[in-house]
C-alpha cells in the first residue's frame, strides 16, 4: 500500500464505533472522518462475529487504500493478514505481543492498550510500534475502567520513545488538557463517530494539535512578519494574539494574511507563519 506519509507521523486517530452513529453506515462516517483529515484508522468491533469484521474489514481496507492511510484492526491478527491491512492493535489481555509479531512479521504495524507507565515501557521493550495511553477520562467503550488521568499522560511524554497516541473520553473540550500534559497524538471516538458533523470535527482536533505543535516549534521567541508594509517581530502565534498584541481587540478591522482575507471566527485558529505578510485595516467611523 502507498501511504500518503510515514505512518508513525499521524496526529488524529479514528476508530469505528457504530453504536455511536445510528441510522450512518460504517463506511460513510469513517470517509467523513478521512475527509476532515484523520490520518489513521482502526477497526473495532467488539460485537460482531469474525464474518461480519472480516466483510467491515474488506470495505474499510478500500477506503483507506483510497486516502493513502494505514488500516489497523483491533484484536484479530487474522482478519488484519486476510484484508491486508497494515497492522493490528492489542490489548492488555489479548495474544502475547512476542508471538504477535511472530505471526505478523517485523513490517505490520503492532499497537498495544496501556493503563500505566510499567506497561508502557514493557511494550516499548517488547518491540511494539506505538502504544495507547489511557483512559484519559471515563469512556462508554472501556465502561468500568478507571481513567488514567493526565499524569499518565505526562509520564508517557517523558520517558516513552515510540510513538504514543492518547485515547478515552477526549472530546474537543478536554483535549487541550491532553495537550497540555504532552500529547502529539489525539485519538477520540464518540468525538468524531458519534459527531453529526464527523469531518467538522476531525478538522477542529486537528487544528487544535497542529495548533500545538506550532507553539511548542516557537517558544516564546519571536519572530517576523510582514505587517503592513513593515518587518516586525511578534511573539503571537495566531492572528487572535496578534491582534491583541496590537491593542486592536473590539476595533473594527479586517485582517487578510498571504493575499486571503481572514475572517474573524477563526482568528484564534489561524497560525502566524514566520515571514507572513499581513495586512490589518482598520476602519473609523465618522461622515
Amino acid at each position: 500500500m502507498r501511504l500518503n506519509r510515514k505512518w508513525n507521523d499521524f496526529r488524529l486517530y479514528a476508530i469505528t464505533g457504530e453504536n455511536y452513529h445510528p441510522g450512518r453506515s460504517m463506511l460513510e462516517v469513517m470517509e467523513q472522518a478521512l475527509i476532515g483529515g484523520a490520518d489513521i484508522v482502526q477497526l473495532r468491533a467488539k460485537d460482531l462475529s469474525k464474518q461480519e469484521v472480516l466483510a467491515q474489514g474488506f470495505a474499510l481496507r478500500e477506503l483507506t487504500r483510497h486516502y493513502g492511510v494505514p488500516l489497523i484492526i483491533n484484536d484479530h491478527l487474522d482478519v488484519a493478514l486476510y484484508v491486508d491491512a497494515d497492522g493490528v492493535h492489542l490489548g492488555q489481555d489479548d495474544l502475547q505481543l512476542a508471538e504477535a509479531r511472530r505471526i505478523l512479521g517485523p513490517e505490520r504495524i503492532i499497537g498495544i492498550s496501556t493503563h500505566n507507565i510499567g506497561q508502557a515501557l514493557e511494550a516499548e521493550r517488547g518491540g511494539a510500534d506505538y502504544i495507547g495511553v489511557g483512559p484519559v477520562f471515563p469512556t462508554g467503550t472501556k465502561p468500568g475502567r478507571m481513567a488514567v488521568t493526565t499524569d499518565y499522560v505526562r509520564e508517557a511524554a517523558r520517558q516513552v520513545s515510540i510513538p504514543f497516541v492518547a485515547i478515552g473520553g477526549i472530546t474537543l473540550e478536554n483535549v487541550d488538557q491532553v495537550l497540555d500534559a504532552g500529547a502529539a497524538r489525539i485519538c477520540a471516538v464518540s468525538a468524531i463517530v458519534g459527531s453529526s458533523d464527523v469531518a467538522g470535527s476531525c478538522r477542529a482536533f486537528l487544528k487544535k494539535i497542529k495548533l500545538r505543535e506550532a507553539g511548542d516549534k516557537l517558544g516564546d521567541s519571536p519572530f517576523t512578519v510582514l505587517l503592513n508594509g513593515k518587518s516586525e517581530k511578534t511573539t503571537a502565534r495566531t492572528v487572535g494574539e496578534l491582534v491583541i498584541q496590537l491593542g486592536l481587540v473590539g476595533k473594527r478591522i479586517v485582517v487578510e494574511m498571504n493575499g486571503a482575507i481572514i475572517s474573524r471566527e477563526i482568528w484564534n485558529t489561524t497560525l502566524l507563519e514566520d515571514g507572513a505578510s499581513l495586512e490589518l485595516v482598520h476602519f473609523v467611523g465618522g461622515g
